[in-house]
Formats: structure tokens, sequence, C-alpha cells
């Protein structure tokens, strides 16, 4: 019988931090393969013969074709980097600006008179309810009830007619 073995014993602590640095620099390495070859086909400035030679290069001799491609295009590769962070960041900030002007723009007079008269000619509503909404509308009572803040109670419709001259 042999006497139990211990694996803490048998792997020292300094065998530890020499494998959790190669896991690490293996990562790293992975990580700059993966942004060479994205940075291969991100760039419109290259033919697509160049683009498939430099692939080529990175994966048939990846140590040293990505160690050239860094030294060879780097300062591009940075370039295309910023400029793309930029273009997506502008995007963004578009998309906020429209979303947040979509939800804020209260409609004017003239939409609400325009949404009023497709639904008069699709026959959804009378004439008679398209003048009384017409009035309501132009008297300003239609744009006073969107004003409002959710917890405000509601203003009643003043109509022309219940006003004394």
């Amino acid at each position: 019988m042999s006497a139990p073995t211990y694996l803490a014993y048998d792997y020292p602590l300094l065998s530890a931090f020499w494998t959790m640095l190669w896991f690490f620099l293996w990562v790293l390495w992975f990580i700059l393969l993966f942004r060479v070859i994205f940075d291969i086909f991100r760039d419109d400035d290259m033919s697509g013969w160049a683009k498939a030679g430099w692939l080529l290069f990175v994966v048939v001799v990846p140590f040293l074709g990505v160690l050239v491609y860094v030294i060879a295009r780097g300062r591009g590769m940075g370039k295309r980097e910023i400029a793309q962070a930029r273009a997506q960041q502008q995007a963004f900030d578009s998309y906020v600006r429209e979303a947040a002007k979509g939800s804020a723009a209260p409609t004017s007079s003239v939409d609400e008179l325009a949404r009023l008269s497709e639904i008069r000619a699709r026959g959804d509503i009378s004439d008679e309810e398209f003048r009384r909404a017409k009035e309501l509308v132009l008297s300003g009572a239609g744009q006073a009830r969107q004003a409002q803040q959710p917890g405000d109670a509601p203003t009643p419709p003043t109509s022309p007619s219940t006003h004394t001259h």
C-alpha cells in the first residue's frame, strides 16, 4: 500500500502563479488574435486579396502573423477602432434624441385637424362629431388637456355656445 498523496503538496505556490500567468497570457493572445482578424475585415481601404493574404498569414503562422500585422498596421488599427466607437456613440445619441423628441413633442392643432379629417374621411365619425371636435381643437381645449400633468384633475372643455358676449 502506498501512502496517499496530497495534490497541494505536489503543486507548490510558485507553480500556481506560473499557471495563472500562462493562462492569462493565453487568454490575452486569443483576444489579440480575434481583434486582428476583426480589423482585417473592418478595413475598407484593403482589397479583397489583401484581406485574404493577411487572414491566411495570421491563421497559418499565428504568432508571426499577428506580430507583423500589429507592427505594420497597428496605428491604423487604433484609428479604425476609435472611428467605430465614435460612430456607435453618434448613432446612440441620435437614437436617444429621436426617441426623446417623439415622446415629448406635443401635437399642434394643424396635426390634430389633419388627423380628424382622416378619421372623418374613413367614416369613423359623422360630420357633426367632426365639427364639434374641430371647435374644441380651434378653441385650444385639446391642447390644454395635453399640457396637464398626469396627477391633475381634468378641466371640462368649454364650448363657444356657452359663452355670453
